[in-house]
């Protein structure tokens, strides 16, 4: 049964539903569909235990949002495959000092607004499956329609949050990799989808 909590953090006004709640003793992987240039500040509302991002390294040159940026995260150069090694040190060495880690496996916003959930990659599955932490799925319905890239669209509104039942990765080996992407997947999609026929 979900649990509902409507909160207001300075200009966003946020509905969450909570499937399953979150330890403040444990490490998670949280991911959720990436759709808007909100998300990353929604994500920081949202998740109250301390976490970092994983995130593409070009982020990092945008003036002001870059400083931060460079601090809050683990850059990730995609075409590196060095980088994308010593992105699975420094997320070890992050969850060993009890931090949880964040990654919107889509890697992108879609530069299609049709697109509903853009095809995952399978770092953040691998990455929970090698540290046996439970990957945290949510959705984020209303990112795109309130905060899109098309100049003078959106509009005010809450912003729902749906923080789903937990995929488990204890016992999980790398083999397991690509059927829990799958999983992950297929249940975002689904709640997209179910989403919009119900308006």
């Amino acid at each position: 049964m979900g649990e509902n909590h409507f909160d207001r953090d300075g200009i966003l006004r946020v509905k969450k539903e909570f499937q399953q709640q979150v330890s403040r003793e444990n490490s998670y992987l949280f991911v959720a569909n990436h759709t808007s240039i909100i998300d990353i500040m929604l994500m920081l509302v949202i998740v109250k235990n301390p976490f970092v991002f994983v995130g593409k390294e070009e982020l990092a040159k945008i003036p002001v949002f870059g400083f931060f940026y460079r601090r809050t995260c683990i850059l990730v150069n995609r075409s590196d495959t060095k980088s994308k090694t010593q992105v699975f040190k420094q997320a070890q060495r992050r969850l060993d000092s009890g931090l949880s880690i964040c990654i919107f496996p889509e890697g992108l916003v879609p530069a299609d607004e049709s697109v509903v959930l853009h095809s995952f990659k399978r770092g953040a599955f691998k990455l929970a499956i090698e540290h046996q932490i439970p990957i945290v799925p949510m959705t984020f319905y209303d990112c795109k329609k309130r905060f899109s890239y098309t100049f003078f669209s959106g509009g005010p509104g809450f912003l729902r949050v749906k923080i789903h039942e937990f995929f488990e990765t204890k016992g999980l080996d790398l083999n397991e990799t690509t059927p829990l992407k799958n999983s992950t997947y297929e249940l975002l999609y689904e709640d997209l989808i179910a989403d919009q026929r119900s308006f």
